[in-house]
């Protein structure tokens, strides 16, 4: 995310040495990453708070595409996304369009807020708001990128073509620590016609062992089809978790995509109020998944409903997992839960 953010910069002062764009705008209850520029985009509450005062001062942020939580009684996608752009539009007029670099989400929020998919058309009316202020769309795929949610990119199920986009996990697999920024051709263009550099490096930048094997994993996946693996075992393990846990009177929602599935816990399921931070319910989910007969982990997360309370759970087995892997995930989840809240 660091070097998106600059590059974000970067690719209007290359057009303009004195360009008045220094702003960006993020979302609520976000997570982009623990450095200071990543950091600072962000707007999960709880993790900014020790750093708050030297986080970056240009970011600002609108509320993010939660159906569960959000969406009105009655209120139709195309209308939540209708209530979505607006919002971003007169965020962008407060600020002045001709200040904003660009605008930054995940399509589907990982950690922040455990797997909560954009509603159908709320990427592209994003898109439209950004470009129609002439603002880069900017997507942070490092938890739902490469094949996690059932398509190489998470935009693709809207095929809405960010202009930067950030790729990390699912790249190298865990194999070598890599990530990586993709860039549209009018971001290079930017570059070429300019200074015919990106001004930034890192010590470990670039590194052909790291790059080797992230070549290698998208080999494997290619060749062992495992993004189709993803759609079917995703969809099966969709209907077992809803089918045991759907009823339960402490889940309040089952949402994601693909491989990428999470459980926000409520104490009143018809109201979804969330349990008080100090009674620690996705950490006592994780422990009691990682402690015998279970053995088996899970992501806990907090901050779900205002960015310092809310539990949830995230979901994220391989992408070579069999129908059997996913009945048994699917069972183990609901037994761990069924524990915890007996």
């Amino acid at each position: 995310m660091e070097a998106t953010i600059k590059l974000a910069r970067q690719y209007f002062y290359e057009n303009d040495k004195q360009t008045s764009r220094v702003n960006f705008i993020a979302r609520e209850h976000s997570y982009h990453g623990n450095t200071i520029g990543a950091l600072g985009i962000s707007g999960h509450v709880a993790r900014r708070a020790p750093y708050t005062p030297f986080l970056m001062g240009n970011v600002h942020h609108v509320s993010p595409c939660n159906a569960y939580r959000q969406r009105q009684e009655g209120e139709s996608d195309a209308e939540f996304v209708a209530r979505k752009a607006a919002e971003l539009e007169t965020k962008f007029h407060e600020l002045g369009p001709e200040t904003v670099i660009g605008f930054i989400a995940e399509p589907v929020v990982g950690a922040a807020l455990g797997c909560v998919p954009s509603v159908l058309g709320y990427l592209k009316a994003m898109r439209d708001v950004c470009h129609k202020h002439g603002a880069l769309f900017i997507l942070d795929e490092v938890m739902s990128g490469m094949g996690r949610c059932g398509t190489l990119h998470a935009w693709q199920d809207e095929d809405v073509v960010p202009d930067l986009q950030t790729i990390g996990k699912g790249l190298g697999a865990g194999y070598q620590p890599i990530a990586a920024v993709l860039i549209s051709q009018k971001v290079v263009n930017a570059l070429l016609n300019g200074g015919g550099q990106f001004i930034h490096g890192q010590t470990y930048q670039g590194m052909p062992i790291q790059a080797a094997a992230a070549l290698e994993v998208q080999r494997i996946k290619r060749e062992e089809n495992l993004i189709e693996n993803v759609r079917i075992q995703g969809a099966y393990l969709e209907k077992r978790l809803k089918a045991l846990l759907g009823a339960h009177p402490n889940v309040g929602d089952i949402r994601g995509r693909g491989l990428f599935w999470g459980i926000e816990f409520v104490q009143d399921k018809a109201t979804k109020e969330p349990f008080p931070l100090n009674k620690g319910i996705a950490q006592k989910v994780h422990d009691t998944a990682i402690s015998t007969p279970f053995n088996m982990t899970m992501y806990p997360g907090t901050g779900t409903f205002d960015g310092i309370s809310g539990d949830h759970v995230i979901l994220a087995p391989p992408y070579n997992i069999t129908q059997a892997d996913a009945e048994y995930i699917s069972q183990v989840t609901s037994d761990v839960v069924h524990r915890v809240f007996q």
